[in-house]
């Protein structure tokens, strides 16, 4: 008996495993160019598999095999040609680590690609899955795999909770995938696992009426197909404290071009205080507008700006000085200052936290809101 969620239905391993290679005789991918090949070519294919879709891969595989149509050719190669081949394949680390590894089998193994599974994973960038996939398509090897779309598959069909990349996670689809492993055909087999995650199974819109496992699966059963497998938990974003002065006089607002590197670099934006609290930066303001002849008006905090960068959360506090409508004090011309009017400051190279910060204070002229 196959493992099973506690929700499963029953499906035995000895009825699994030939159910997809039915399907797949019939329904699969017959003609992808590296299937019946050497282990050179599996190879090269799987690795250009990694994080890219097939039919991306299919031409990039062809023009690599012509300039390097053997394993030997690839290692006597330099790498500056094959991350030419590889130029808008991405991953350039994928290239590399091909290059080193043909060299490693001219040297560790006299050229012959290793047909033994923990050989093959010694390998630069060959992990468990794909030296299982080589083993097995390759040598007649039946070592599970465990990609992506098996990932897919797994968590449908057998209703397994969690994130697929999490490690308790894992381990269990490692189980289960030693578990449905045929004694024979499993090449066959293994080629249906790929094809039903990559032609059906998929991720977006899974065509589960063609599905050989349809009547079984737990997701389909249970209408969750868009909930399994879990997504990557979502990382809680740092968060980062930052004060600007929001300066207005007379219809006009004062802003600053930023460095040309780091973050919004070349860009116009409010002035930063260095602070890390409201006390400090409430000083710290005093002190700037003393020293830009600015001073003898009141300082009053607003509600946060709140902006999301790929790596962390933004919080900008703008501290806000209203001049009247007295006509705006000259700026010194070597400066990165200037007076930038409310009315189309929208139309400047503004950050999108700032453009759209400005665009409220035109459209509402509300009165600044303190905090507490």
């Amino acid at each position: 008996m196959a493992p099973q969620t506690d929700e499963s239905p029953d499906l035995q391993a000895d009825d699994f495993a030939p159910t997809l290679v039915r399907w797949q005789r019939l329904h699969g991918r017959h003609d992808l160019p590296w299937q019946n090949g050497d282990a050179y070519g599996v190879w090269v294919s799987e690795i250009m598999l990694q994080q890219t879709q097939v039919q991306t891969v299919i031409g990039y595989y062809a023009r690599f095999m012509a300039r390097f149509p053997t394993l030997a050719a690839l290692a006597a190669a330099d790498e500056g040609s094959v991350m030419e081949s590889w130029s808008g394949l991405g991953y350039y680390a994928r290239a590399r680590n091909l290059h080193r590894a043909a060299r490693e089998v001219m040297q560790r193994f006299d050229g012959r690609f290793p047909a033994a599974v923990d050989d093959i994973t010694s390998l630069p960038g060959i992990g468990r899955s794909t030296g299982a996939a080589i083993a097995t398509f390759c040598f007649g090897a039946h070592e599970p795999i465990l990609d992506g779309n098996v990932k897919r598959v797994f968590a449908r069909v057998f209703g397994i909770e969690g994130f697929p990349g999490a490690r308790a996670v894992e381990q269990q689809m490692w189980a289960l995938a030693r578990g449905l492993m045929p004694a024979c055909n499993g090449a066959a087999y293994t080629q249906a696992l790929m094809d039903l995650g990559a032609t059906v199974c998929t991720r977006g819109r899974p065509r589960c009426a063609d599905c050989p496992l349809r009547d079984r699966c737990v997701a389909r059963r249970d209408t969750r197909q868009r909930e399994l497998p879990a997504p990557r938990p979502a990382k809680v974003r740092p968060q980062r404290l930052r004060f600007a002065l929001l300066i207005e006089c007379a219809g006009r607002v004062l802003l600053e071009r930023r460095p040309g590197q780091g973050i919004w670099g070349g860009l116009l934006s409010l002035p930063e205080l260095a602070a890390q609290t409201l006390p400090d930066a409430l000083v710290e303001a005093g002190r700037w507008l003393a020293s830009h002849g600015l001073s003898d008006h009141a300082v009053e905090a607003m509600s946060p700006v709140v902006h999301g960068f790929t790596h962390f959360e933004l919080h900008l506090v703008p501290l806000h000085v209203s001049m009247g409508n007295s006509a705006a004090p000259l700026l010194a011309a070597e400066t990165a200052l200037h007076w930038q009017p409310l009315d189309g400051a929208t139309e400047a190279a503004l950050p999108a936290p700032i453009r759209k910060l400005l665009a409220q204070r035109d459209a509402c002229h509300r009165t600044p809101r303190g905090l507490p």
